[in-house]
């Protein structure tokens, strides 16, 4: 009875997750572009973006915050993360992303996590004078996120994060909160088996405000040649909900099955159902040697990625990382660099370095 139970469990909680997607996942390509805060959809760390995102059932520690929140729970004690990305390399665009998790009580953990993008100066322009020549401006893009995961025992680990959307110039602004909620489920002698599903980016719609949407402009009819102040009020924006559903395997050697665990392959695969852009499948396969240096690759596909005259997405789906991972201290700390690359075209790739502390 208590295998069966292991079974329904994680099946139960996922149905109620996936309950209330019938009316955000519409799953319709023709809905592309028109949601905003598109930075929710984009992975700031280089450990997860390294095999396309595809470990939605495996992801441990802060990076889990943005692939399922659940995977937080695997917090041994503190870990903090920084990372840089440079992202579609020829746009100028960098983004900075920082986040810290902290184990709390025996089987929880408190996540935070911030991401900020960095459009370099962009020269300000107008009807009069088109071709710039009169300052710059730099939009400020940052996600600010807090969570909390627990594990509910052995198998079945569960996580919520709320997320705060800053989208900005000097004269207009938008904010917006939106929520994640996630699960993991493992099982196996050495827990190889794992499931997960995770629910991302479902609030309320956002909306821009500011001076930037208001002009002046001639009085009609007007004798003295008055001027009056017209207000513009931009329309509310949808965010970018989607649903992740993945598993994946841990292989070991023969001889490393038991004890040592030296020589890992892992298997993970991921279905992603996007509101308002195409649907992926991602798949991902890392290698790793004693939990010191883990190679990785992923590719995600896409309806209509093969075909230049079809394809929608900047990323043309393959990408690859590695991890090297050393330890330090009686504590078995350990510190750890992360690296990955996401082919794209047009532009010249993304790269993404991190640096990991485990405490």
């Amino acid at each position: 009875m208590k295998k069966y139970y292991k079974l329904l469990a994680p099946l139960s909680i996922a149905g109620f997750f996936m309950l209330p997607t019938n009316s955000i996942m519409a799953g319709n390509p023709d809905r592309a572009g028109q949601a905003g805060a598109s930075e929710l959809l984009i992975n700031p760390w280089a450990r997860s973006s390294g095999w396309a995102g595809c470990n939605i059932a495996g992801s441990r520690g802060l990076e889990a915050m943005f692939t399922n929140v659940a995977g937080t729970a695997f917090t041994k004690k503190t870990e903090i993360l920084f990372a840089r990305t440079q992202y579609l390399v020829g746009t100028g665009i960098n983004i900075n992303s920082f986040g810290l998790t902290q184990r709390v009580g025996e089987t929880g953990a408190l996540g935070l996590g911030i991401m900020a993008m960095d459009f370099g100066d962009i020269p300000i322009t107008t009807t009069e004078q088109p071709e710039g020549g009169i300052g710059t401006y730099s939009p400020q893009f940052m996600n600010i996120g807090l969570s909390y995961a627990k594990g509910f025992s052995d198998n079945i680990y569960g996580g919520l994060a709320l997320k705060v959307i800053t989208e900005k110039t000097s004269n207009i602004k938008a904010m917006g909160v939106a929520f994640d909620a996630g699960i993991q489920y493992v099982s196996g002698k050495h827990d190889q088996l794992k499931f997960g599903i995770s629910l991302k980016n479902v609030g309320p719609r956002m909306q821009f405000r500011g001076d930037g949407l208001s002009f002046k402009t001639p009085v009609p009819s007007s004798t003295s040649g008055g001027t009056m102040t017209v207000e513009q009020r931009s329309d509310k924006f949808e965010l970018p909900s989607l649903l992740n559903i993945g598993a994946g395997y841990d292989f070991y050697f023969k001889k490393d099955s038991v004890l040592s665990k030296t020589n890992r392959v892992t298997v993970m695969g991921t279905y992603t159902s996007n509101s308002f852009e195409r649907d992926q499948f991602k798949l991902g396969l890392e290698y790793g040697w004693k939990n010191i240096l883990m190679v990785r690759v992923g590719y995600a596909y896409e309806e209509g990625l093969l075909k230049s005259d079809t394809r929608t997405n900047v990323f043309t789906g393959p990408s690859a990382g590695f991890t090297v991972e050393m330890p330090f201290g009686k504590n078995k700390s350990t510190f750890g660099l992360d690296y990955s690359y996401r082919a794209t075209n047009p532009f010249q790739g993304t790269h993404s370095i991190g640096a990991r502390i485990n405490l």
